[in-house]
């Protein structure tokens, strides 16, 4: 995203984990663009929008999406526009709601019975919403063909129970490894070969760093690790730290030893600025010339093509190091937004087909708010993603290729556990790396998870 991302992303991250830690309340919405299937044409989208038959009568449907980048928000309005005027019997009421007021407005409208139809929601909301009726399954309104043009580890974000409660629109992976390809040659490493383990992070960060510039950052406090930090979670020990059916903690692992001694060596290497330069969703700092290395989201792509021009052709991009080079491992999750139903919607048909039309539908709408994100968000679709490399524009994008073929296919999904779980662990890293020992950080931590599992009663309530 913009250099406005972290401010974006501590209010998302806010009411998504709100969200999740009492397994109901608000969706989560977001701005990004969608739209693709294997249908291959507008007309043909429109006029196919669901399994059924379209709805006899004109109907309005009420869409509310959260505010992100201005661009989303005319992408938004612009293929809404083109809905309404190719339909008939279905009209769609764009409403941008500002992220501060977004749990406050969907609350009241909920509780008066007047919920939006459709309305953005984030990854980790989709599970507990379903189980809790807030949100409609998609099975009996779309076509079938739209899922299964969602790649495979997409596909399971939005499954519940074997059925479908959302439709994505994008995906942006938490964890993309950005360099100065200049410094790399002043400090005789190869430019074109980044480091792919750990140890190779650590060994190249200490010989990046000079007077001014530090050999890389990486997300420092508990806030930003308690969320960038889950694919490297997943890399090391191959799960996250508490139990599948979420009935205790899962701390006590070796990997997660190496995961805790990898950060606190960043930092006692001063391979790492003691004070973390800014947020981790931020990559400013990188662009300015203050580090050789910065561990980001795609979202920064975005920020140096728009604000960092003359910086372009120095910057490298690579997978996030793996802890053993296996670079099929995850190392990021994939956030992002997906449009779902209300739960209490009596236009599901009508609201069907225009999530089919916005999102399943001809890929040039995709790839229209794809070029307008700088390719700096990617597409759940296979049929999208096959428009693009044969688009100009974004078959040339060597950044949008590397990080949709090596980056996405083996990310993670967002945990859906409640954000005490996620912050219990990140004050684990952010204690070990600041000179507390591994083995007492690891067990507060899990003190902390298993306190927090029996106060709340968290034990077999997984809803995945």
């Amino acid at each position: 995203m913009q250099a406005n991302r972290g401010k974006v992303l501590t209010g998302v991250l806010a009411a998504a984990m709100t969200f999740s830690f009492v397994l109901s309340g608000c969706g989560n919405s977001g701005s990004n663009e969608g739209n693709a299937n294997n249908q291959g044409s507008t007309n043909e989208a429109t006029n196919n929008g669901n399994a059924g038959e379209k709805p006899a009568e004109k109907v309005t449907i009420e869409f509310w999406a959260q505010k992100f980048e201005d661009t989303t928000d005319a992408w938004f309005k612009k293929w809404t526009d083109e809905f309404n005027k190719s339909q008939d019997n279905v009209q769609v009421k764009l409403t941008i709601v500002p992220g501060d007021a977004w749990t406050q407005k969907l609350k009241a409208a909920q509780a008066a019975g007047k919920a939006p139809d459709v309305m953005t929601r984030n990854y980790s909301g989709i599970a507990p919403g379903a189980k809790n009726g807030e949100i409609m399954a998609l099975n009996d309104y779309m076509d079938p063909a739209v899922f299964d043009d969602l790649y495979d580890n997409v596909k399971e974000f939005i499954t519940v129970d074997g059925k479908y409660y959302a439709y994505p629109k994008l995906v942006e992976p938490s964890a993309v490894l950005y360099y100065r390809k200049d410094l790399f040659e002043a400090a005789g490493l190869d430019p074109e070969k980044p480091p792919v383990t750990w140890a190779e992070f650590i060994e190249y960060g200490k010989k990046l760093t000079q007077k001014g510039i530090f050999g890389a950052s990486i997300a420092q406090t508990a806030p930003d690790l308690g969320w960038s930090s889950w694919g490297l979670q997943y890399n090391a020990a191959g799960h996250l730290p508490i139990t599948d059916d979420w009935s205790k903690a899962d701390v006590m692992d070796d990997k997660y030893k190496e995961l805790l001694n990898f950060y606190a060596t960043l930092y006692k290497e001063g391979i790492i600025p003691k004070q973390q330069l800014s947020a981790y969703a931020d990559a400013a700092p990188f662009g300015q010339g203050k580090l050789a290395m910065t561990v980001s989201g795609s979202w920064s792509i975005g920020l140096f093509r728009n604000d960092y021009k003359d910086m372009l052709d120095k910057i490298g991009v690579a997978p996030m190091p793996s802890i053993d080079g296996d670079q099929t491992k995850p190392t990021a999750t994939l956030g992002g937004w997906t449009l779902v139903i209300d739960g209490k919607s009596k236009k599901p048909e009508a609201a069907a087909q225009y999530i089919q039309y916005l999102l399943a539908g001809d890929p040039a709408i995709m790839i229209d708010f794809f070029k307008t994100s700088q390719f700096s968000k990617f597409s759940p679709r296979k049929s999208v993603d096959e428009a693009m490399n044969q688009d100009p524009a974004a078959s040339a994008d060597e950044w949008r290729k590397l990080i949709a073929e090596k980056v996405i296919p083996y990310a993670k999904a967002e945990p859906a556990y409640p954000w005490d779980i996620s912050i219990a662990f990140a004050t684990a890293i952010e204690s070990a790396m600041k000179g507390e020992s591994v083995d007492k950080a690891l067990a507060t931590a899990e003190k902390t998870i298993n306190d927090f599992i029996a106060k709340s009663k968290l034990a077999g309530t997984n809803p995945q």
